[in-house]
């Protein structure tokens, strides 16, 4: 494959979760791609060290790190538990070598109903951890989700929502992850783009498109690019116009590619991104 149009390409590691972090690294090696995005729990279990060497000998750059967040507990002690979590986390991003660390908020805690209470304690989490980010170098990126998520894996459903937590703390330790699956079907978020941008909160920009009908469970419904309903183009063109440079990540939980074989995927997604990208 030409490489030519995945200078700017990340694969974030969720969508090809079958691969190992070797048979990952080794995948891009081969197909050109320069960057990706990683996860936790894999990254956790191949060893952190490990891991930052693999990356960092292979020339791959660790363009995020998924996830932090999960602050809106009201048991102190629950909230204690996380603030420490991402602690971790952020000192994992920093050893990986990527400035950017994504914020899945968290949702409603059993039995609330107080969504401006949940959103409030966000706010509470990251007055603790933007200046502990900004000392190991990394960047807070609150990712809103599409509001089906709201009750049980984040508050957070807007560009806006995100913006008006972000706008409380330097741009240099919170901003917000702009994902196309996510937003697209916001009329406003043109315009929220336009926001983030000129305040250089836009830290990461993820693809995914929409597809229908949605799986059970509704997590693994993020589609390969070009076979939904999101124009991909269009959303590049609004993140550039305001500004943003950087990495693009393909980030897929999908089912059906998880069950095919994952360097197949991987050159499949390549393609994709260069088809449907400008």
């Amino acid at each position: 494959m030409s490489t030519t149009g995945l200078d700017r390409f990340s694969i974030n590691q969720m969508t090809v979760k079958q691969l190992s972090i070797p048979e990952l690294v080794d995948g891009c090696g081969r197909l050109g791609i320069r960057n990706v995005g990683l996860w936790r729990e894999p990254v956790q279990s191949y060893g952190l060290e490990a891991t930052a060497k693999l990356v960092r000998d292979a020339g791959l750059t660790v363009t995020t790190l998924c996830r932090g967040g999960f602050f809106t507990a009201i048991d102190p002690g629950e909230r204690a538990e996380a603030l420490a979590d991402n602690r971790r986390a952020i000192d994992e991003a920093a050893t990986l070598g990527t400035d950017t660390l994504v914020l899945v908020s968290g949702g409603l805690p059993a039995g609330s109903k107080d969504l401006h209470g949940a959103r409030e304690r966000i706010a509470d989490a990251l007055a603790e951890l933007g200046p502990y980010a900004e000392r190991h170098g990394v960047r807070l990126a609150i990712e809103p989700l599409h509001p089906m998520y709201a009750s049980d894996r984040c508050v957070v459903s807007t560009l806006a929502q995100a913006l008006d937590l972000a706008e409380r703390f330097p741009a240099h330790q919170v901003g917000v992850t702009v994902d196309t699956y996510h937003i697209w079907w916001d009329d406003t978020a043109p315009a929220q783009i336009a926001r983030a941008g000129e305040g250089g909160r836009i830290h990461t920009f993820q693809l995914a498109d929409w597809t229908t009908p949605l799986p059970e469970g509704v997590l693994t419904g993020r589609g390969q690019l070009g076979d939904g309903a999101i124009d991909m183009r269009e959303w590049q063109g609004h993140v550039e116009a305001a500004g943003y440079t950087g990495a693009i990540e393909v980030e897929l939980f999908n089912d059906g590619l998880w069950a095919r074989d994952g360097q197949e995927v991987l050159a499949e997604t390549a393609a994709r991104f260069v088809e449907h990208t400008r």
